[in-house]
């Protein structure tokens, strides 16, 4: 079972891991940079792992290649934080199979998300959920980001589900802050609620949110782990700040597809190469200088470069 976050639930700031490759032509795994990645998350005071998640381009990943990101994140991290394995498809059997896989390499918990493509029922997504839960003893986070599955997790099923005891979070990056507030309400506000959306993050915790699992936390881990422990400790007007200091460098993240600009990111930190995978692309000169202007304003840049 995973440990708990600093306020005794799975709480607080979760980095959805970049996937480094070598800048080959296969572009194989960097474990290498996947070790600095993991070094530099938690020396950020990031609270918890996602391995294998969309930012992890999972997708791109083969069967071996996914049980070997999953485990050097778990190696790396010594049990100093909690590592959780993005095991979503959609397709059910496969889920309960990389779920169960997740499962024995020892991590804490899946990351699981919504069906995408087939566009279950909410009856539908409620029948995906319990075959994995049934299937696989493992804490299981939802993941609802409709944006990019065409399938929304609707708060009443969240609620249903939520009910589960293995069923510990929720994942919301839906855009709705009004969603956001019917989950909470419909759980009576205990049942953790993860912001998706960095641009949210402040919104989501002022509303009773729980933490958020990032991207921007990648390139800056400290400056989002803030966010969440101001909002937690009363600093409204910190947290607010701090959103808005934010801003510019979540928008340079998401001017293209996501991870593009977020490896090129990780890249300018020195830390990884900025490739992807096929279909997505290195990031483009414009979303690189993007990236490095908004850097550069947070003061995050080696030698202010």
């Amino acid at each position: 079972m995973m440990s708990q976050g600093h306020d005794g639930v799975w709480t607080g700031t979760w980095t959805a891991l970049v996937t480094p490759f070598c800048d080959d032509a296969p572009r194989s795994l960097d474990l290498e940079a996947l070790e600095r990645v993991v070094e530099q998350q938690i020396a950020g005071g990031i609270e918890g792992l996602v391995a294998c998640g969309t930012t992890g381009e999972s997708v791109t990943l083969s069967e071996d290649e996914w049980r070997t990101v999953v485990s050097e994140v778990k190696r790396a991290a010594r049990g100093r934080v909690p590592v959780i394995a993005g095991t979503g498809s959609n397709s059910t059997a496969r889920t309960i199979e990389a779920t169960r896989a997740a499962r024995d390499l020892g991590v804490d918990g899946a990351l699981i998300v919504t069906p995408y493509y087939n566009k279950p029922t909410q009856d539908g997504l409620l029948a995906h959920y319990r075959a994995v839960l049934d299937a696989v003893p493992l804490p299981i986070v939802l993941y609802n980001v409709p944006g990019r599955t065409a399938c929304n997790l609707l708060p009443a099923t969240v609620a249903t589900l939520a009910s589960h005891p293995q069923v510990v979070a929720v994942k919301e990056a839906s855009g709705s802050l009004e969603q956001v507030q019917t989950i909470l309400e419909r759980t009576g506000g205990t049942f953790p609620v993860l912001s998706g959306d960095d641009a949210l993050a402040v919104p989501i915790y002022s509303v009773g949110g729980h933490g958020i699992i990032s991207v921007v936390s990648n390139p800056a881990p400290a400056l989002t782990a803030a966010l969440y422990r101001d909002a937690r400790a009363g600093r409204v007007d910190a947290a607010a700040q701090g959103q808005v200091a934010l801003r510019a460098l979540i928008a340079a993240l998401f001017c293209e597809s996501n991870p593009q600009p977020v490896k090129m990111a990780m890249h300018l930190l020195g830390l990884i190469a900025p490739c992807t995978r096929l279909p997505l692309l290195t990031a483009s000169p414009s979303a690189t200088e993007a990236v490095r202007a908004a850097m550069a304003q947070l003061g995050l840049l080696p030698g202010g470069r």
